[in-house]
């Protein structure tokens, strides 16, 4: 997965998470894979724009 990082910002000396964008870890779907582990989770973006995370 080569999802784009939008920030590697430090704030006060403290450096911030990654950020990615949601659309393009879904490639503009509604729908991505995520696996940590040997686990694979569901993110999906819902039509009131909102995110779920489900395993």
């Amino acid at each position: 997965m080569a999802a784009e990082i939008l920030n590697e910002v430090t704030y006060q000396n403290i450096k911030l998470p990654p950020m990615y964008d949601a659309n393009d870890l879904t490639k503009d779907g509604n729908l991505a894979q995520i696996k940590l582990f040997e686990q694979i989770y569901t993110l999906r973006i819902t039509r009131a724009g909102r995110l779920i995370l489900t395993k």
